[in-house]
């Protein structure tokens, strides 16, 4: 598999690892985010033990007020946190 394919193919298993826990197979619970956000993206560590921070985080993702975050939600965040992150990157 090329780079790219495989960066997909993380991002799927990824979500399916959290999104399996509880709940629907195909979405993520606010317990099943909260988890993923301190397992696999540590720099949020901090704001994911504030419960207020992933209420928040939780209603901004969740675009169709379902209580859940479904696969292109979790795919449209980790877009976004790659741009902030590819922004404060400096450029050769």
């Amino acid at each position: 598999m090329s780079q790219l394919e495989t960066a997909m193919a993380l991002l799927m298993q990824s979500f399916d690892k959290y999104a399996c826990t509880e709940g629907k197979k195909d979405t993520l619970t606010k317990a099943e985010l909260k988890t993923m956000l301190e397992q696999e993206l540590p720099g949020f560590k901090k704001n994911s033990k504030n419960q207020a921070e992933v209420d928040k985080l939780m209603d901004a993702l969740d675009r169709n007020k379902d209580q859940e975050v479904d696969f292109t939600e979790f795919v449209t965040f980790v877009s976004a946190m790659t741009c902030m992150c590819h922004d404060r990157c400096p450029k050769k």
